[in-house]
């Protein structure tokens, strides 16, 4: 049984997605939804659920559709996700709600949630109710992580009581909001290939510690990374004051002056605040705390892979695209 490789894979995916997903009247409608997919995107988790269906069987037409399915929802989600952060910017284009307006953003997002079980609907009926089951709790949990996102936007990690519920309380959005989609496709992979309940679990296990490490390699790349290599100027999320792994942990292990620099600095926008949040950073060592807080998730993510009960040379093609992911210069 021959295996392909991500990009191989992709190519395949891109093949079968490429296509209009919408009928053409109101133009003023579906053109806004069709726009933000002309945009391309990654497009990792599609994939990775066609790489875990590959570990058991050879890809067919119910593994294309769910694939689909994944990369319509997630796309869904950015356009919500985007007016709620007021974002100008996606992909490098101006957002949907930039380009079209808020209310057909809005409609545009929600007709592409249709067009995503549209695509489930199409889904063999051996496989349906599990699949179905899969992708509705991971619908809502996404919109729960973005919910918490909203309401630790609000809160100050430094006035909590106890610093390291902030912290599992950001763990628990970044699961929701980002990994549970990357762990459920991986699941659904293995679904619709016939794997063990049991195969599957690990599978499940293996996406979520993969797309927690991921934030946390994204979070420091954000503040450390070379510019040239990871497209684009240092410092965006200090200047936006966004919560991050970083942040957080610089301000549970700094000293009161330290806080009280970092606290200033972020109800501000002076032209050396990069470089002072960086320098409190390098003080607090959350360089070297980020890089084994990454290994540790990936670590376990590994652990999982190689549970699941198949021929380890079957798992070659998602452990390299694990090590790609996570290996971004850091």
């Amino acid at each position: 049984m021959n295996q392909h490789s991500f990009k191989e894979l992709l190519s395949l995916f891109e093949e079968k997605f490429n296509i209009p997903h919408f009928p053409k009247q109101p133009e003023t409608l579906y053109n806004a939804s069709q726009y933000l997919l002309t945009l391309g995107g990654k497009r990792i988790r599609p994939v990775i659920c066609l790489m875990a269906y590959e570990l058991v069987g050879h890809i067919n037409a119910d593994a294309l559709e769910v694939a689909s399915a994944i990369e319509l929802f997630h796309n869904f989600t950015l356009i919500h996700d985007d007016i709620m952060d007021k974002a100008p910017l996606r992909r490098g284009q101006p957002t949907v709600h930039v380009k079209y307006g808020e209310s057909t953003a809005l409609l545009a997002g929600d007709v592409m949630l249709v067009a995503a079980y549209d695509c489930l609907r199409k889904t063999g009926i051996q496989f349906l109710p599990q699949v179905l089951e899969i992708f509705n709790k991971t619908a809502m949990q996404v919109c729960e992580g973005q919910q918490i996102d909203m309401d630790l936007a609000r809160m100050d990690p430094s006035t909590e009581k106890n610093e390291n519920v902030y912290f599992d309380q950001y763990v628990n959005m970044i699961e929701l909001k980002t990994s549970v989609l990357l762990a459920a496709s991986m699941q659904l992979g293995l679904l619709l290939g016939g794997a063990s309940l049991g195969n599957q679990q690990h599978a499940y296990q293996f996406g979520r510690n993969l797309g927690i490490a991921f934030q946390v390699q994204d979070d420091y790349l954000d503040a450390f990374g070379d510019p040239e290599k990871f497209g684009k100027k240092p410092g965006g999320d200090i200047i936006a004051n966004k919560k991050t792994f970083l942040l957080i942990q610089a301000m549970n292990v700094c000293s009161p002056s330290q806080l009280e620099e970092l606290q200033v600095l972020l109800k501000g926008n002076s032209d050396d605040k990069v470089e002072r949040v960086l320098k409190i950073y390098e003080a607090c060592k959350v360089k070297e705390w980020a890089k084994e807080l990454k290994a540790n998730y990936m670590s376990k993510a590994m652990a999982h892979l190689e549970d699941i009960a198949v021929l380890s040379a079957r798992k070659k093609p998602l452990e390299e695209l694990a090590h790609y992911l996570l290996d971004r210069e850091m």
